[in-house]
């Protein structure tokens, strides 16, 4: 009677046992009811009175596919986004929502929608970033009572209609010729206010202004295909005048 009730201990003992992983969390219910977090190592679970789920707490992505989302100046955006969070209360996990994976990607879509429709166009495309941030951050609070940390949101791809980018590259063209004219303006500015101060240092100086002449006819002069014609400064013909006299 002992060597079967032994064996037959054994077995039930034997079959008890459950493995649960360093990356993994057990949900152990006794007669239906929650009884205890299972931790990494060998466990007990006793047939028929007690059930376990496992929960794997690794970092998880939810990829976020195509929304259609309107922007707050109406206009017609289709975003994606990847989401990722990890379980940090398996408890939670398992006994407050029924698909927490399922249940986090139809949050984030629904947020992604909401947030989108809440800035501009040009909000959307310049400040991604901050959006992605604030997307996080409601995702994470709506998440948190089924035992779920968002980690980080990231908006992967923003496509807009075709005229919408044709309108863009418009707009991004004027903008480069209006900061061309600006520099070219400026630097006629600068240029002219240059040849004032020169003018006014070779004024002051005898004799300077026909030196800097001399010297710009010897620049041209030494290229033999430009043709140099000298104008003799008033000066000087008065100068001829006064020894003719004489």
């Amino acid at each position: 009677m002992i060597l079967p009730i032994a064996i037959g201990a054994g077995i039930i003992l034997l079959s008890s046992l459950r493995v649960i992983n360093e990356y993994e969390r057990g949900i152990k219910f006794t007669l239906g009811k929650f009884s205890t977090i299972m931790n990494p190592g060998l466990n007990l679970v006793f047939p028929i009175i007690q059930t376990h789920t496992k929960v794997d707490v690794r970092v998880k992505t939810v990829d976020v596919p195509d929304q259609e989302a309107i922007t707050k100046d109406n206009v017609s955006a289709r975003i994606n986004a990847v989401i990722y969070y990890k379980i940090s209360d398996a408890k939670k996990a398992v006994l407050e929502v029924e698909d927490f994976m399922y249940a986090t990607g139809q949050l984030a879509q629904t947020t992604m929608r909401n947030i989108v429709g809440e800035v501009t166009l040009d909000e959307l495309l310049g400040k991604r970033e901050m959006i992605a941030k604030r997307i996080q951050q409601i995702i994470d609070e709506a998440t948190d009572p089924w035992g779920i940390k968002v980690i980080n949101c990231d908006l992967k791809d923003i496509q807009l209609p075709q005229e919408m980018k044709r309108v863009i590259a418009k707009e991004a063209e004027s903008e480069r010729e209006k900061r061309a004219v600006i520099i070219k303006a400026s630097g006629e500015v600068e240029a002219a206010t240059n040849m004032t101060k020169a003018a006014k240092m070779l004024s002051a100086a005898p004799g300077a202004l026909h030196l800097r002449t001399l010297q710009s006819i010897n620049d041209i002069s030494s290229d033999q295909s430009n043709t140099v014609i000298f104008a003799i400064p008033l000066e000087i013909l008065e100068a001829f005048k006064g020894m003719s006299k004489k």
